[in-house]
């Protein structure tokens, strides 16, 4: 699964199998696999996945198809079915699947403001980010209201058995970073169906928003350092980087004093410069303050400044997955005890297997 992630996936029959996902914020260009009952996400869509040395058969009708390597079976995998709840619209004609997609295979994920200060200026914008790409395609919309991420949480949950949710946002210009909408969003979803939400923002300028959005109903927070060094984030992300790594230290040690150890999370993206060691001394200290460092491959996105950097290498992903699992195990701060979010998903990264090893 690890070689997967980082190598991606060729597929024999590019429309067969569950929806993949082009462009928008966080992961993209990936697809859903189950490899021995376990969803992943994997890339199909990068200029890696087309040069991968895994090809993907294409599935029966139940879904399921054979991983060959080189010509010769190594798994059988099979493709999640495409969500019931995306055949279904608003009142006013919004596609459901436009207001929030379907990770892996039972989370409902969206991203509230599909617009970004960051992105705004090439210059300033995260070198990785595709936030703009599926609002300029016309596959979601700038802003989804409460109402409307409700509507379509509640038919997630009756329809496709969905069991958490992640409200990511683009950052808006407002000292909250995107608080408040994300407490707007959370109460109408919670007011609706009863659904653990991670809700994902940069640091706001008050900590006193932490407690407000455990309120509101959000249920667990991520702050995503996405790159460690300060060097590398000046490099990679500058408009992000203007967030200082002093202050996304004082928002985790604030966020765990309101939603509990290891109910407070970033994303770090291996592959983007930081050496291992970096990655794994930030980790170690994450999880002494009782985050959960989530770390994944990084993927490049096409029409992105780093389309065309590589992914990184399986043994490179592996010599931080293992002690960063270990690390975990040992400090208790398990995926499996988070309560909603990316960590508890886990589909982004082989991390979770780690833990148990």
């Amino acid at each position: 699964m690890t070689d997967l992630q980082s190598y991606g996936l060729r597929l024999a029959d590019p429309a067969a199998g569950a929806a993949s996902r082009r462009g928008g914020a966080g992961p993209s260009d990936h697809k859903a696999v189950t490899v021995d009952g376990r969803t992943i996400m994997v890339p199909v869509h990068t200029s890696g996945a087309w040069r991968s040395p895994f090809v993907a058969e294409a599935p029966d009708a139940s879904g399921s198809s054979t991983i060959r390597l080189k010509g010769i079976p190594v798994a059988s995998i099979r493709f999640p079915k495409a969500p019931r709840f995306y055949a279904l619209q608003t009142l006013d004609g919004v596609p459901y699947a436009h207001i929030a997609t379907l990770h892996s295979a039972d989370v409902l994920a969206t991203t509230v403001l599909q617009t970004c200060i960051r992105y705004e200026s090439r210059r300033k914008a995260c070198k990785f980010c595709s936030i703009g790409q599926s609002l300029a395609a016309g596959r979601t919309i700038a802003h989804k209201t409460p109402e409307q991420l409700a509507e379509v949480a509640r038919a997630a949950v009756l329809l496709d058995g969905v069991k958490h949710m992640v409200l990511t946002t683009g950052t808006p210009p407002t000292p909250d970073r995107g608080a408040q909408v994300l407490c707007d969003s959370a109460f109408a979803i919670k007011a609706a169906v009863d659904l653990p939400i991670q809700g994902q923002c940069e640091p706001p300028d008050d900590d006193r928003w932490f407690a407000r959005m455990q309120a509101a109903g959000i249920d667990t927070i991520g702050m995503h350092l996405e790159v460690v060094t300060p060097a590398q984030r000046e490099q990679i992300m500058p408009g992000k980087a203007s967030v200082p790594l002093s202050r996304y230290m004082d928002a985790f040690a604030a966020a765990v004093g309101v939603f509990g150890r290891g109910q407070v999370s970033t994303y770090i993206l291996a592959g983007l410069g930081d050496s291992r060691e970096a990655i794994l001394e930030m980790g170690e200290r994450l999880i002494g303050m009782g985050v959960y460092p989530f770390v994944v491959p990084f993927v490049p996105i096409s029409g992105t400044p780093l389309e065309d950097h590589p992914a990184p290498e399986p043994a490179f992903m592996q010599s931080i997955l293992q002690p960063l699992g270990q690390m975990l195990t040992r400090a208790g701060m398990r995926s499996a005890d988070i309560k909603a979010g990316c960590g508890k998903c886990g589909a982004c990264s082989t991390l979770a297997s780690y833990e148990a090893a």
